[in-house]
């Protein structure tokens, strides 16, 4: 299993670290994230999946960072919705592969959460639709 490390203000796995195959552009689009394992509810004992709307920041064809206070573990494998501005609607499995937690301008009001999600799989034709897009976005400056 792949070991955890704090790494500026997220926890990373190693392999995280390396060095990214893939170019990432800023995409504030709409993607809802979607846990496949189930957790356990200590109250009842129950099992559920977690699900939530969130935003993505930036994108690539290998993965995305994703604004949340839904922090999941690195590790944890989710099933992400991507609504692409052209229309294309985009179903991947991921991965987290970091969480970043931290307060900027030493207020709690601006909080600054997210994760990191690789991309392990999904329909050829659906990836293929984000490395077009991604291809077609101005690279700016990233910051996650």
């Amino acid at each position: 299993m792949d070991q955890k490390k704090r790494w500026g203000g997220a926890f990373v796995s190693e392999a995280s670290i390396h060095r990214r195959r893939f170019e990432r552009v800023r995409a504030d689009i709409p993607v809802r994230i979607s846990t496949i394992e189930p957790d356990l509810d200590p109250l009842t004992g129950r099992r559920y999946f977690r699900a939530s709307q969130e935003r993505c920041a930036n994108l690539s064809r290998g993965g995305m960072f994703v604004h949340t206070h839904e922090l999941l573990d690195p590790g944890r494998r989710v099933l992400v919705e991507l609504s692409l501005p052209d229309g294309e609607q985009v179903e991947a499995i991921g991965r987290v592969a970091w969480t970043q937690y931290s307060m900027r301008n030493g207020s709690s009001k601006d909080l600054d959460c997210g994760v990191g999600i690789e991309f392990l799989g999904g329909a050829t034709e659906q990836l293929s639709a984000l490395e077009e897009f991604v291809n077609r976005r101005d690279h700016g400056e990233i910051d996650h």
